[in-house]
């Protein structure tokens, strides 16, 4: 599905200059790019991604301070084509940087403030990727829902080797199936939701339901992460407990299988009225609707 990158149509409830608070999140931005690269140079576990985002946050940062630098119209396409590839790819960024996924609400924010249009998909084409997001959605819930159990299992087995196991077992889980679920989980919500008539910020189950799936990977990559690597290292000394450590980690996939259970409730019942986003959206559209109609009430006299 591509996305219009064309300027809206000019009208009286249209607003053609750049917003301050774009620029602004633009060198916002470039100060996070410098951060994050600072934290790749001091090392990672994967050489082949921590390389991949040393080269990827330097051409953001630049074309950043283009999209600041340019006309409001020029700095949009490139602002709302640079943040809808950075958004998914610092997930990939986040595993040699966890800092990385800091940069996913605040490449999002400044996409939803650049305002960019999606055509609306054909029903066939939504339900195929209405099929492909809930089977990624299901299985980023079994992982959690797998990942707490492990977690559980290693707090409170009483032999050293099952300990060690569970969570030596908990952290290929977490890098070989926990995020590249979330990743597609989220990316196809993320389309599947501007290509229809549900929008991202239209509805407000649609907008907390996509909070929940956001906020999951940043905790996880600074703090769930830090918590499994620590206790899978610890473990293995056959005397070393879990304590309070993995209490923590336990309580900590414990909430995301609740948030993830909430996710899915939302999605069913689809609760709650329309944003002030929405319903200005729809005073918009039937604004735009009206002299259509009068074209053809006077062509049919």
């Amino acid at each position: 599905m591509a996305v219009d990158l064309r300027p809206e149509p000019a009208g009286p409830a249209t607003d053609r200059r750049r917003p301050a608070s774009v620029t602004a999140l633009h060198w916002v931005f470039v100060g996070f790019a410098g951060l994050t690269v600072g934290a790749l140079l001091g090392g990672s576990d994967v050489p082949v991604l921590r390389a991949a985002a040393l080269l990827g946050y330097p051409v953001a940062a630049l074309l950043s301070v283009l999209a600041a630098l340019r006309g409001p119209e020029r700095g949009r396409r490139i602002t709302i084509g640079l943040h809808l590839v950075l958004a998914p790819v610092q997930f990939v960024f986040g595993i040699p940087a966890p800092v990385a996924l800091l940069g996913i609400p605040l490449s999002l924010t400044i996409l939803g403030l650049s305002r960019p249009r999606f055509p609306r998909m054909s029903p066939r084409t939504r339900r195929i990727w209405l099929v492909l997001h809930v089977g990624f959605s299901v299985g980023w819930l079994g992982v959690a829902l797998t990942m707490t159990v492990l977690a559980i299992i290693g707090s409170a087995a009483g032999s050293p080797a099952l300990r060690h196991g569970a969570y030596e077992v908990l952290h290929v889980v977490d890098l070989a199936a926990a995020i590249p679920s979330m990743f597609l989980a989220i990316i196809t919500g993320l389309v599947l939701s501007l290509g229809t008539k549900w929008g991202l910020v239209r509805h407000w189950w649609v907008l907390v339901k996509f909070a929940i799936s956001v906020s999951i990977p940043v905790v996880a990559g600074t703090v769930e992460s830090a918590l499994a690597d620590e206790l899978a290292l610890r473990t293995v000394d056959p005397a070393a407990e879990p304590g309070a450590t993995g209490v923590a980690l336990t309580a900590c996939l414990a909430a995301f299988t609740v948030a993830l259970w909430a996710a899915t409730i939302l999605s069913v019942t689809k609760p709650w009225p329309r944003t002030r986003w929405g319903r200005s959206a729809d005073a918009r559209e039937r604004t735009a609707r009206q002299p259509a109609m009068g074209s053809r009430a006077e062509r049919t006299r």
